[in-house]
């Protein structure tokens, strides 16, 4: 079983929420955008989520080993900006203030002996094979309502381009992570208490 993510962010939430803000709009606007203190820590990637009214609006990331939070969040604000599934209406400056932004901090990825194990919420997964590859996060299973089985299915099918019962053979590799997530949404909430 993977460990869980051990940051000591919750401090630096609402930081680093500002701080993915502060790039969007900067990106999306071609200029520069302002400088923050780097904020540092170890976990195994880092994925930033935006959504306008629930639906989702890209969802990208890095799978690698981090040092430093505020470069990863604003490689991983980038691609989830420019994620492909969007590229046909991409988010513009004009919708951003109606974009809510999650940060999820991975922890590392742990090979899982047995892929039925994780549980839907709690675990992200990776499945790969060759070349190709697929990552869920833990919120994607629990929003859909899935099952394990179902959600690993679908990260081979629909993420990995791969046969949905590949995650049953020992050639392809299926690794579970938990996550340190948090968003706009939830800052507000705190803010309205």
């Amino acid at each position: 079983m993977p460990e869980p993510v051990h940051l000591d962010f919750v401090k630096h939430h609402r930081a680093l929420l500002a701080w993915a803000r502060d790039v969007a709009t900067a990106h999306l606007s071609s200029t520069r955008p302002a400088s923050i203190a780097p904020i540092h820590g170890e976990w195994g990637g880092v994925f930033v989520t935006l959504r306008r009214e629930g639906e989702l609006r890209g969802c990208r990331g890095i799978i690698a080993p981090q040092r430093e939070a505020t470069e990863a969040v604003h490689q991983a604000t980038v691609l989830a900006l420019t994620d492909p599934r969007f590229t046909s209406e991409p988010i513009t400056a004009a919708e951003l203030p109606r974009v809510v932004i999650e940060i999820s901090f991975l922890s590392d990825p742990a090979p899982a002996e047995d892929p039925l194990s994780l549980q839907v919420g709690l675990h992200g997964v990776i499945v790969r094979r060759g070349e190709r590859s697929g990552c869920f996060l833990p919120q994607v299973g629990a929003e859909r309502g899935w099952d394990a089985e179902t959600l690993l299915a679908n990260c081979c099918s629909t993420k990995a381009g791969l046969d949905p019962e590949a995650w049953r053979d020992r050639e392809t590799e299926v690794s579970l992570f938990t996550t340190d997530a948090f968003s706009e949404d939830d800052a507000s909430r705190r803010d309205e208490r």
